[in-house]
């Protein structure tokens, strides 16, 4: 019997890499044969797993053998490896890497890789469980092998309370709707809610897009410095028991699957946050805007300080324009950064405007429309908000 194929997208960064590790390992302890597939550029899908330990991608393990005039001696144990647990199970792992950065299409690597092992007989192999980890921002074909081949028979999104993750989200829900709609057999059974902070956001888009959610695994600061150290979570006796109960749904079939996943327009897409699109098309630019022979119009705010930066008006402008806000005070702190304060009297931190400004607005957005009362929203560390 063929192994069951289970592909993990998500945003990057978002800890698809990190739960897809956790999920391998408890099925491998739960006595499951299981190969965890790394199928992203950066390849440090299997780290958590092999203690830390970067695995020789597929990629360079053919090139080496290609270079030396040994193609043809390549065998699966350059390409597959395997590690023992607490020495209670075993689990395999394998990387499909890509080319070094700036010298090629990743997803032409992915599509590669696979073609090698399809090649080595992996329909075939005695396992339980291939579980592909899978880079979910691009659009790039070859990280849709996957779907379009209709090798995967089941598909997770990671997905968090943040705009970007849930637009990942969504492209990948697009993806599957449009090879299904081509014959596709492969099928999203639903979503991970991770680094659940109770907004509320995520449910909300799953909803409206019609992804179950499989599980929640809550934000857990003892869990992200495992993750960063490259160790399993399985000390931590709520996320033991989390995976565990996971692992026992995936296994059993506990689950349905939706028979349409809706993917949503952009407009509708905004809507989940709270957000909208402005009518009509923005005004195009001139070439005296270019060469900078115009300045910028009054602002509809009058800041009247010389002290704030043009980053600063940025934030104002971004809270007006896409949250409907009124600014009564903004200031520019040696340790906090940019700190705003709306006509409801509560103060948002959120550092520097340059970094990632768009988890910033989503965590902001989220807040303003959850009904609760707030004094204050830290929005410096967008892994981690904290509000009071």
């Amino acid at each position: 019997m063929s192994p069951r194929m289970i592909a993990i997208y998500g945003k990057g960064g978002i800890g698809k890499s990190f739960f897809t590790a956790n999920l391998s390992a408890k099925m491998a302890l739960k006595g499951l044969r299981v190969l965890q597939l790394g199928c992203d550029p950066k390849h440090d899908s299997c780290n958590a797993l092999f203690d830390g330990r970067g695995l020789p991608t597929i990629g360079d393990q053919w090139r080496m053998m290609k270079d030396a005039n040994r193609e043809k001696e390549l065998g699966v144990e350059h390409l597959i490896f395997k590690t023992e647990l607490d020495n209670k199970a075993r689990v395999y792992g394998a990387e499909l890497g890509g080319p070094e950065v700036g010298r090629g299409c990743g997803g032409r690597g992915i599509s590669f890789g696979f073609g090698l092992l399809e090649e080595r007989g992996m329909a075939d192999w005695a396992l339980d469980y291939i579980v592909m980890d899978f880079l979910g921002d691009v659009v790039c074909g070859g990280f849709a092998t996957p779907i379009a081949k209709s090798l995967a028979e089941e598909i997770v999104i990671i997905a968090s309370h943040d705009r970007m993750s849930l637009y990942a989200a969504n492209n990948i829900a697009r993806a599957v709707s449009y090879f299904q709609s081509m014959g596709g057999k492969t099928r999203v059974i639903g979503m991970v809610l991770n680094r659940d902070d109770g907004s509320g956001v995520a449910e909300k888009f799953a909803e409206r897009v019609g992804l179950p959610i499989l599980v929640k695994v809550p934000f857990n600061p003892t869990a992200r410095a495992l993750s960063d150290r490259c160790k399993l979570l399985f000390d931590l006796p709520e996320m033991d028991s989390l995976f565990d109960q996971f692992v026992n749904k995936i296994h059993r079939r506990d689950y349905t699957v939706p028979d349409k996943v809706t993917p949503l327009e952009y407009d509708e897409f905004l809507d989940v946050f709270g957000a909208s699109e402005p009518p009509g098309l923005p005004i195009g630019a001139s070439m005296d805007d270019l060469m900078g022979q115009t300045t910028l119009a009054a602002q509809s705010i009058d800041l009247n300080s010389a002290e704030y930066s043009e980053d600063s008006k940025l934030v104002v402008r971004r809270i007006m324009q896409e949250m409907g806000l009124t600014v009564t005070r903004l200031v520019e702190e040696p340790e906090r950064g940019v700190v705003v304060t709306t006509d409801t009297g509560w103060d948002a931190i959120f550092g520097d405007p340059r970094d990632e400004m768009d988890s910033k607005i989503a965590i902001l957005s989220a807040l303003s429309h959850s009904g609760e009362t707030f004094k204050m929203a830290d929005l410096r560390f967008t892994a981690a908000p904290y509000y009071e």
